[in-house]
């Protein structure tokens, strides 16, 4: 679960705000509720850093646990208009819940979900407000209306839905969230559940190995760290260790870029079901493995490190679009389609070597074939 403090843009005068400056040549640092009561100083100063300031301000008043004065500022900018209401209205529930007041919380959430916010911040930030006061069943009604709310009414909720979105990764935020709830409640995978995975599984691949999303969010794990189980707590740590030596790993690995060729009798499956195919490959068959080669080469020549060519078929784009989402007559599905083969390791490795067969399958050596020079 992530940190309920704010996240924030920073301003130039966030220096200045945090500190005191008694002489011109002398500058006492402050923190705590010195440093909240500064802020609110320095909110009238800087008017065009005001809601920022302000927010900021009253994060540090509720870090030195005087909710009620963190509670005075929410009120503050709500009376007095702000950019993001919504957001204060999220942080409001939090403050009125850590004074004590649960049942006005509860009926600020309420208020807060009728306004029916389309941002999704608001709502991944009561949904975990709500966990972490032990709601799981509210938190993961919070999760999906947060999704519904965010994705749009009516528009499919997929992975290329999610990642073709404006706030892709908050609306992937509040999928993964939905996703650890429900585990605590043991509740059966849905759609959305699955959808979590390849959202998951999707990230993992950028950045090496990882575990399962199951296995993130088992119940047991979940609650172990929280009661900082000592077993639990080594595992984690050897766990974390591991993940992040696969990440390093996956920082010095060149990244594959790949490029798909269609065999003859793809090429005119793909062409006759999807016309416009031809705007990205051409109609011809041998000028298609020509402009292959050269793409791969004008790549090689931008720096291109490591790079392939993946043998697609009519049959493996459908089944990636049934997966991925998304139609098969579109760029974005074909590069899907090209990254995916590249993550499984099915794609070729270009240039071969030169003695080598050629990548386009006619059995020839590369030299005497697509790498020839003549063709270059």
């Amino acid at each position: 679960m992530s940190s309920k403090r704010h996240r924030k843009k920073t301003n130039p005068k966030t220096r200045e705000r945090r500190t005191y400056e008694s002489q011109p040549a002398s500058r006492v640092y402050l923190s705590g509720t010195e440093a909240a009561a500064a802020m609110e100083e320095s909110a009238d100063r800087y008017p065009e850093y005001r809601e920022e300031t302000l927010r900021e301000a009253a994060s540090e008043w509720a870090l030195a646990k005087e909710f009620h004065r963190a509670l005075a500022i929410y009120d503050r900018l709500l009376k007095e208009g702000c950019e993001e209401p919504e957001m204060v209205r999220a942080y409001r529930a939090e403050a009125l819940w850590d004074t004590g007041r649960a049942e006005e919380a509860r009926t600020a959430i309420a208020e807060l979900r009728a306004r029916h916010p389309k941002d999704p911040g608001p709502w991944h930030y009561v949904a975990e407000l709500l966990e972490s006061k032990d709601e799981p069943r509210a938190a993961a009604e919070w999760f999906t209306a947060g999704i519904t709310h965010a994705i749009g009414p009516g528009t499919p909720l997929t992975a290329a839905s999610v990642e073709g979105a404006e706030r892709a990764m908050e609306i992937e935020q509040l999928v993964t969230g939905r996703h650890r709830v429900r585990r605590l409640l043991g509740e059966p995978h849905d759609d959305c559940d699955d959808l979590a995975h390849k959202l998951h599984e999707a990230r993992s691949s950028l950045l090496g190995p990882a575990r399962p999303l199951d296995e993130l969010h088992d119940p047991r794990r979940q609650r172990a760290t929280w009661e900082t189980d000592p077993e639990m707590m080594e595992a984690e740590i050897k766990a974390v260790q591991e993940e992040a030596a696969a990440y390093q790993a996956s920082r010095v690995r060149p990244r594959v870029t790949c490029v798909l060729f269609w065999p003859a009798a793809d090429f005119e499956e793909l062409l006759a079901r999807w016309p416009t195919s031809a705007d990205a490959y051409g109609d011809d068959h041998a000028g298609h493995l020509r402009q292959v080669e050269r793409t791969l080469l004008e790549l090689s020549d931008q720096g291109g490190t490591r790079l392939a060519v993946g043998r697609a078929t009519v049959s493996g784009l459908e089944a990636h679009v049934r997966e991925a989402g998304g139609t098969p007559d579109t760029s974005a599905a074909r590069s899907g389609y090209a990254a995916e083969l590249a993550r499984r390791g099915e794609a070729a490795d270009w240039p071969p070597p030169r003695n080598a067969p050629c990548w386009c399958s006619s059995g020839l050596k590369y030299k005497k074939c697509c790498g020839r020079p003549a063709l270059e």
